[in-house]
């Protein structure tokens, strides 16, 4: 609204299915809510598809590949799905729209994203992903307020379907499964890298090829399907694959190290030509700053290794680095681009906005939870839990960080939930960092996921050169440093086997909240960080405090703190 964003929230938060797919009516009602307009009030909608950008690239992909007829009919589908979305909505909300409908190209979007929220007055950009109007990759440049594309990498060829096919063979087959293999990998060596760079080829402009006798998905219909509105995609791979590697895993067979080794090369593949790219990016734009998006740039241990093996000096990545950042993406561009009295085209327009913090979603008072919790009083207590309210924050900050220094699990729902995938402090379950038993416990108990996944550690800014062997502000959990050899010890709970830890800066500017607890902690332990991990169990992070609570009462956390509000387990019952 007039330039500030007041609200972002995905839809899978409101419907409670992951990755859910669909018109987001419940995500748009809260941010009409927020922003306090209606439909009709809006004179500008951004979607991150442009119908019709790169014809010229299909028509020749078609004319040389030759592919299913049902995979074009797929993607016809697809372009009137992005071309009818203004139809869509005036459909579902029983209005006709005065809105301006803006298409935005995919990776424009994801570009703008990153760099136009950013406090960058010039940067280089780079998007890397799976797919979208018919591009893998996008190169360009960031000044004032606008930013360009200068090359991009174009359908079949993609780092991101890469990275899937391997997840799908190591047995990972759901949608988004791919930071399962970015967690595995530091269990392997990479062994099959030789293989690899058979199905990657770097090129000598920093850009890539796949080989495609590989792949199927260019030239089979590969099945994207909506089981309740939630994706599931068909085999990437071919037999060929099978040939080169050995037996593709089944999800229930157990993990051999082979198949870690292959983990551990698929992330050095893709850091090998992540690397590539952002070298040659810098080469035609030496800029020490970068601005990086696309949902490859969720892959926290490559992005953790940009100012090691890049010149980059500064980086901006977006909390929501993938397709639902496309959305603050569209907006923002479209907004740079409009040369209205109400939107002037000035440099100064970048500078009123800067997304430094992604706490822009529904936020409940506590008059809202009290209410929860007096209706569900009697629940409450046959499950052993005894209730208190505790209104001065900083008690409430000391009491919550006295109980996770004793051991207890905590779950921790304060303030606006976080946008994007990670947990930053408002949507949190929280652990002591220093007990070796914890990870086991929560992996088991609560979260019920693999073993061999990491926990993240929430650290205060002002702490991370003391912790860390790099020293820089992450404060949307998306890069993954070294620990610092002297101090892994201390915290187990938060140390990956390689000595890594996905780390979360905290600000008293942006959550002072958050920072006054992990300060309550330190001051306890002398331990300024705590180990954070999203408040949810196998589903969507929770959204509104009946879902913090029906999570709390369903698993083995010890504490619920919502809001003011302590519900605490008795363990002797």
């Amino acid at each position: 609204v007039d330039g500030k964003l007041v609200a972002a929230a995905e839809e899978e938060r409101f419907r409670r299915i992951k990755h859910w797919a669909g018109l987001p009516t419940n995500a748009i009602d809260y941010c009409l809510r927020e922003g306090g307009i209606s439909l009709r009030d809006i004179d500008h909608i951004a979607i991150n598809r442009k119908p019709g950008v790169n014809n010229w690239r299909r028509l020749g992909f078609v004319l040389t590949h030759r592919p299913d007829p049902r995979l074009m009919l797929q993607k016809l589908r697809n372009i009137r799905s992005a071309s009818s979305a203004n139809e869509a909505l005036e459909k579902a909300y029983g209005v006709s729209l005065r809105a301006e409908v803006h298409h935005v190209e995919h990776h424009l979007a994801h570009l703008a994203s990153a760099f136009l929220v950013s406090d960058f007055q010039e940067a280089a950009c780079l998007s890397v992903d799976g797919f979208g109007d018919f591009a893998s990759t996008a190169i360009g440049f960031g000044q004032g307020n606008n930013v360009k594309i200068d090359n991009r990498v174009y359908f079949p060829h993609s780092l991101g379907i890469f990275y899937s096919a391997l997840t799908q063979f190591i047995g990972f087959p759901h949608f988004g499964d791919e930071y399962k293999v970015m967690g595995l990998a530091p269990y392997g060596q990479p062994k099959y890298l030789e293989p690899m760079r058979e199905l990657v080829r770097v090129q000598t402009d920093g850009t890539f090829k796949l080989n495609l006798k590989y792949f199927r998905h260019h030239t089979d219909n590969v099945s994207y399907s909506w089981n309740n509105c939630a994706p599931e995609v068909g085999t990437l791979y071919t037999d060929k694959l099978i040939d080169l590697l050995g037996p593709a895993r089944d999800a229930h067979d157990p993990l051999e190290q082979w198949h870690k080794d292959i983990a551990c090369s698929v992330q050095a593949m893709y850091e090998e030509a992540f690397f590539a790219l952002l070298n040659a990016l810098h080469a035609g734009h030496p800029c020490p700053n970068l601005a990086l998006s696309g949902g490859c740039a969720m892959n926290s241990v490559a992005n953790g290794k940009v100012y090691l093996c890049t010149p980059f000096r500064k980086m901006y990545l977006p909390a929501a680095a993938g397709d639902a950042g496309g959305a603050i993406g569209g907006a923002t561009y479209v907004q740079s681009q409009l040369t209205s009295d109400h939107y002037p085209k000035t440099p100064d327009l970048r500078s009123r906005f800067v997304l430094d913090h992604a706490y822009s979603g529904p936020e409940f008072s506590n008059s809202e939870i009290r209410k929860l919790i007096e209706s569900r009083k009697e629940e409450i207590s046959r499950q052993g839990c005894q209730m208190s309210e505790v209104t001065d924050q900083e008690e409430l900050c000391r009491r919550t960080a006295a109980m996770i220094a004793d051991g207890k699990v905590v779950g921790w729902f304060q303030g606006r939930m976080e946008w994007g995938p990670r947990a930053l402090g408002n949507r949190s379950i929280l652990a002591d960092p220093r007990r070796s038993d914890i990870k086991e416990m929560l992996n088991a108990k609560i979260k019920r996921r693999e073993s061999f996944r990491p926990f993240a550690p929430s650290i205060l800014r002002e702490s991370v050169a003391e912790w860390f062997e790099q020293d820089d502000d992450v404060p949307f959990m998306m890069e993954v440093f070294q620990i610092r050899s002297e101090k892994r010890a201390l915290i187990p709970a938060v140390a990956h086997v390689d000595g890594s830890g996905r780390l979360q800066t905290v600000h008293r500017e942006t959550n002072p909240l958050f920072h006054s607890l992990i300060s309550a902690f330190r001051a306890l332990t002398s331990v300024p960080l705590v180990l954070n991990t999203s408040f949810n169990e196998n589903e969507p992070v929770v959204c509104r405090p009946e879902e913090a609570l029906d999570c709390f009462l369903r698993t083995k956390m010890d504490v619920l703190v919502l809001g003011d509000f302590v519900v605490e387990r008795n363990i002797s019952v």
